[in-house]
């Protein structure tokens, strides 16, 4: 098992969504808007820390569903969709946070408002969200190398600019995982990873293919192993491929 460390987590950029999370709430808690700034520091800041930290889950499931469960969805319509969705379970957070603060029982024009601005906000949070993923997208895609024609020409027009993570052949079919979704195409995996020459990864399996950096921990036993990529998916490592991973330093 790869050892944890604070630098690892830190060069992976998963710390990012935190920081986005905790730097919204403060600015929030400071602007102090739809009269918060009366619940005193350092309440504020907890009341909205906390309820953007609790959008952000329902945001971050509607970003990794919505483009399994619509693959063609274009990115900007994905984040519309959250924007919506995230909305309403904040409203009904807000409606019993200010209830318990306020002891006013909640009328349905009070929850319309609330809710307007509740969208308002979540506009806000979101945009933020999807600038600085372009930006960081961007960066990433300007100096990482990418696969050959042979396979982006394959993949629908959203993913030909996302990063790969990880591929498997399913009968003549072969399923490409992104970072932006994932799709299904007709084409060998021997094709496709010769197409991958230029990255970093390499075939783990007769049926898989994988990204090294998408690679968060590494199981092994009895000569071979099994790889568990960022997103939750479990790539195998077969006898034939172990000793050239472990060799590499996979393991």
């Amino acid at each position: 098992m790869k050892e944890w460390s604070l630098s690892r987590v830190l060069a992976s950029g998963r710390w990012r969504p935190v920081l986005i999370v905790l730097g919204i709430g403060t600015f929030l808690a400071i602007l102090g808007p739809f009269g918060s700034s009366g619940l005193g520091w350092p309440w504020a800041w907890f009341y909205w820390t906390g309820l953007i930290g609790f959008g952000a889950l329902f945001g971050f499931g509607t970003g990794y569903w919505l483009p399994r469960l619509a693959p063609n969805l274009p990115v900007w319509l994905t984040y519309g969709v959250a924007i919506l969705v995230v909305s309403a379970p904040v409203t009904v957070a807000v409606l019993a946070m200010n209830t318990g603060f306020y002891a006013n029982a909640p009328s349905l024009t009070m929850i319309a408002i609330n809710y307007g601005s509740v969208v308002v906000i979540s506009a806000f949070v979101t945009t933020v969200a999807y600038v600085v993923d372009r930006l960081n997208h961007s960066a990433a895609a300007a100096v990482a190398p990418q696969a050959g024609g042979a396979l982006l020409d394959k993949l629908p027009p959203r993913l030909r600019r996302a990063t790969l993570t990880s591929m498997t052949a399913e009968d003549h079919y072969l399923r490409v995982r992104t970072d932006a979704g994932e799709a299904l195409i007709l084409m060998r995996l021997s094709d496709a990873v010769a197409a991958c020459e230029a990255l970093d990864g390499a075939r783990t399996h007769r049926s898989w293919w994988v990204a090294r950096h998408t690679v968060v921990d590494a199981q092994k036993g009895d000569g071979r192993g099994l790889l568990v990529l960022a997103d939750g998916t479990e790539a195998p490592v077969s006898r034939t491929y172990y000793p050239a991973l472990r060799e590499a330093g996979w393991f």
